[in-house]
């Protein structure tokens, strides 16, 4: 964990700034605000993600995913007073934003709005943007809490206004500290006092330069994500994860009996995100391209080892699992999904639809070449007739030196 102190904010105090750096690009940022008392008023610690929709210099449409943010500040976060509410605010890359109010009731405080700038005249991140400029997305939320309550979320929240949805997780949230001590009592989001999971068994193999023991094929589950009332996502699949870390190789099947579903669906991207007791999160992002076909774009992970460690990897510029809209992917055989040279994703009788899912139901399926053995028949057809053509020429060679035989001078 790297530590910052930085520069007193008005009417604040110091501020306090830790950020957990990890292989994950999504990082985790922790606050601890304190007032001219140097005591703590404000206590934060979240992760969150932004993907954003925009026109092209082409006139097609691109996604990005925004979730390396390098270089954070926190100018202009405050304790709040009288006449002005406690506020978030972090600023990283060039013209990027992000922050959030709180205001005070009798007995509860809120987090009233979320604000989320961005900069398509950032050639890094959007470079053939049309439009090219700082753009402003604000989101009204009004979450109550008991005051001297610490608000937890580790489930996903998505967010999704114009073009841009927001996400967020593993949030831990107190405004209005009292008396500099953040608060044990915890107030937990909806999301998070239905989620249920139990442990996943998972083997190390302690050898760092032998190949790890192959594991037995994994149980497929069934995983949805829902709309409203309605399924929006469907995946089913087989899940074996290989990790190396510290030249250590793990092996780990995943049990679907244990492993709970979360996501979100949008026009044009779409999560599947599993956890467990000792997967913290696997994320699976879908985008569409070209209007007209779905792919897997990005996986995030992040998870316990059994050495205590934790495992984070993410990337968010793959090209798997691609089909038409209106379809399935399906593929039965053994595939790998390679996120990085420590991470890889094995799966089994995989059947994914991230769109349009019609009653609850998969749609026909586009399958893998994998699975395609029509080529096969020609190749056994051909293979059949070559070994034809091989023993009629033997057993013309064979009969022609009979013959010659016949005739030889005694």
């Amino acid at each position: 964990m790297v530590c910052f102190r930085l520069f007193p904010v008005p009417g604040s105090g110091l501020v306090l700034v830790c950020l957990v750096l990890g292989a994950v690009r999504s990082y985790a940022l922790e606050l601890n605000l304190t007032d001219s008392g140097k005591a703590t008023c404000l206590y934060a610690k979240w992760q969150m993600n932004f993907t954003v929709r925009y026109e092209t210099t082409n006139k097609t449409y691109n996604t990005v995913t925004i979730s390396d943010r390098g270089t954070v500040t926190y100018n202009g976060s405050i304790c709040g007073d009288d006449q002005n509410g406690p506020k978030i605010a972090v600023q990283f890359g060039p013209g990027f934003s992000w922050i959030a109010n709180f205001s005070k009731a009798a007995s509860t405080y809120s987090i009233d709005s979320i604000s989320f700038s961005y900069n398509t005249g950032d050639n890094t991140t959007f470079p053939d943007a049309e439009d090219k400029g700082i753009l402003t997305v604000d989101e009204l939320l009004a979450i109550k809490i008991p005051l001297n309550d610490l608000f937890r979320c580790n489930s996903l929240s998505t967010l999704e206004k114009n073009d841009v949805v927001q996400h967020y997780w593993d949030v831990l949230v107190q405004a209005f500290v009292q008396n500099g001590t953040v608060s044990t009592n915890e107030f937990l989001c909806d999301e998070d006092k239905t989620s249920t999971v139990a442990p996943t068994i998972h083997t190390t193999v302690p050898s760092p330069t032998t190949t790890p023991t192959p594991k037995e094929k994994p149980e497929a589950g069934t995983y949805s994500v829902n709309n409203g009332n309605d399924t929006c996502l469907l995946a089913t699949m087989g899940l074996q994860l290989n990790i190396t870390q510290d030249k250590v190789a793990s092996v780990i099947n995943i049990n679907p009996n244990t492993t709970h579903s979360t996501g979100s669906c949008r026009s044009h991207t779409a999560l599947l995100r599993l956890n467990s007791s000792t997967i913290k999160y696997l994320d699976f992002v879908f985008a569409v391209k070209n209007e007209n076909r779905f792919y897997l774009k990005e996986v995030n992970v992040s998870m316990y080892l059994v050495n205590g460690s934790v495992f984070s990897i993410a990337n968010n510029n793959l090209s798997y699992w691609d089909a038409p809209l209106g379809s399935s992917y399906m593929c039965n055989k053994e595939q790998t999904v390679s996120v990085s040279r420590a991470f890889q994703i094995n799966t089994f009788d995989l059947r994914v639809q991230p769109f349009n899912v019609t009653q609850g139901k998969y749609s026909t399926a586009q399958e893998c070449s994998l699975d395609d053995d029509t080529i096969l028949i020609p190749i056994i057809v051909g293979a059949g007739l070559s070994g034809l053509i091989i023993v009629i020429v033997i057993a013309y060679v064979i009969g022609r030196r009979k013959s010659y035989a016949g005739y030889q001078t005694l």
